[in-house]
């Protein structure tokens, strides 16, 4: 990201991609509960059951998930949640600056236009790969095995398998079309606003570019993302979830969701996602800024000794 002292050591591309990596994994594990539970509340009203369970609010979600389907239902597909932030957030953080750069031609300031351009390629690389990571991941945090209901899935490489074969390879790819709508907006919301504030504060001399501006940064930048990809994400998930044959197309699951639940059905679950994106930014980019500095101190040394 732009803003760094110039006592600071560039980091080399493959630090960025590494350091991203662990601090995606990080801000994964500690914020999946919430995840989740913003997963339940967008599917919710989907299939309408008189024994379905409602789920209200945040902790609502989250006291009535562990209740009732055990705390460890919180962490369902948690590791396809790490595989797509290793596949996936280490690439459209990692290689930002990179395609930033490639963006701006050698230009000493980076325009607004460069940026967006920056992270519109990486997140729409990331996508791509990262998929079926996505789709597994949404699958088993939606399941839930009351009411004599039979999970479709017992665990990720399970769900991989049948997916596979059931729907064809093409079914760990379902879904794309929203996703990468929602992540063209994540990834540019996300990464050009964490950095126009960041160099904002640097610049003006507000705060020093340290974890406190990480911090204000991070939390901004979660909030305008939230409130822009809100809709999309919804659209996403229900999409991603739904079985064989329930929506045409991603247009129809729109349309559905509008017809029969109205316009605050594409804001399901704002709450928690909005908490989950502003908490995840913050561990994810204090721990990106922080690793990326550390490991170029490391090489330092390395290279001063040798």
């Amino acid at each position: 990201m732009v803003g760094l002292t110039t006592s600071d050591v560039h980091p080399t591309m493959g630090v960025k991609i590494f350091s991203a990596g662990v601090g995606a994994c990080l801000a994964d594990v500690i914020t999946f509960p919430l995840d989740t539970a913003k997963v339940r509340l967008q599917v919710q009203g989907e299939c309408q059951t008189s024994s379905a369970i409602r789920y209200k609010g945040v902790l609502g979600t989250i006291t009535t998930l562990a209740k009732t389907e055990g705390p460890m239902k919180l962490y369902s597909g948690l590791p396809a949640g790490l595989q797509r932030q290793v596949s996936f957030a280490s690439l459209r953080i990692g290689l930002y600056d990179t395609v930033q750069e490639f963006f701006a031609a050698g230009k000493e300031t980076t325009s607004l236009g460069s940026k967006i351009s920056a992270g519109l390629t990486t997140g729409g690389v990331a996508v791509f790969i990262g998929q079926p990571t996505e789709v597994v991941k949404v699958r088993l945090q939606a399941q839930s095995h009351l009411h004599g209901l039979k999970p479709r899935y017992t665990g990720t490489y399970n769900a991989y398998r049948i997916i596979a074969t059931t729907e064809g390879l093409t079914g760990l790819w379902k879904g794309t079309t929203p996703n990468l709508m929602r992540n063209v907006i994540i990834n540019c919301t996300e990464l050009v606003t964490y950095d126009l504030m960041k160099d904002a504060l640097v610049k003006n001399k507000l705060l020093a570019d340290d974890v406190p501006c990480h911090l204000v940064s991070a939390l901004i930048a979660g909030f305008c993302t939230t409130l822009l990809s809100s809709p999309v994400d919804v659209v996403k998930t229900r999409f991603v979830n739904s079985p064989p044959g329930q929506y045409k197309s991603v247009p129809s699951c729109a349309m559905t969701m509008f017809t029969k639940e109205g316009p605050t059905a594409f804001f399901k679950g704002f709450v928690p996602s909005f908490l989950r994106l502003a908490s995840w930014n913050v561990i994810m980019f204090v721990c990106f800024e922080q690793l990326k500095r550390e490991l170029m101190k490391s090489r330092q040394t390395v290279d001063c000794a040798t």
